[in-house]
């Protein structure tokens, strides 16, 4: 599949077959993650790989009971290191790059996943406390988006997308 038929057909999948993934696809999701852009190449992302029922299920908790993460067979949640970023670039890192940076890397995991006939849903709708806790990540650690990860139960359906008109604006808004 080469890349913009990927970035196409791409949909969340949020209903998995419980099949085990094999740590080296999610090895290889991760390193094309980290192959993404950073501010100042900081590389200030880094990467929880759940996949103890327990843990899910208090993540699914975090993330406002959307029980889909506690089914998928794995979950990413992708952090940020907020020293890393901020020793660089102080408040504006850790309030503006290390969310660019964790959006590049996570946006990076789910075309490889896809790619590797994986589906994934990119959830930002939680606790970053609770989340926190369930992690127990440290304080410099800030969790910016739980990827649940598994083979897709069915074909997710493509949403609509605005056309090029609505949303391209050219020299001028």
């Amino acid at each position: 599949m080469n890349t913009i038929e990927c970035i196409r057909s791409r949909a969340s999948v949020r209903s998995f077959r419980q099949e085990k993934v094999p740590d080296k696809l999610i090895d290889e999701i991760l390193e094309a993650a980290i192959c993404a852009p950073s501010a100042g190449n900081a590389q200030d992302w880094e990467f929880v790989v759940v996949t103890r029922q327990e843990t899910k299920a208090r993540l699914a908790e975090a993330a406002w009971g959307q029980d889909f993460i506690s089914r998928a067979p794995v979950v990413i949640v992708v952090c940020t290191n907020l020293r890393r970023i901020s020793s660089s670039y102080g408040e504006r890192g850790s309030n503006l790059y290390s969310i660019q940076d964790a959006a590049a890397a996570t946006q990076n995991l789910l075309l490889a996943a896809w790619e590797k006939e994986l589906g994934c849903c990119w959830v930002g709708a939680f606790n970053e406390e609770k989340v926190r806790e369930a992690l127990v990540l440290p304080s410099h650690a800030r969790p910016l988006a739980i990827i649940p990860i598994g083979y897709p139960a069915s074909k997710p359906q493509k949403t609509p997308r605005r056309k090029l008109g609505e949303v391209v604006h050219r020299e001028f808004y």
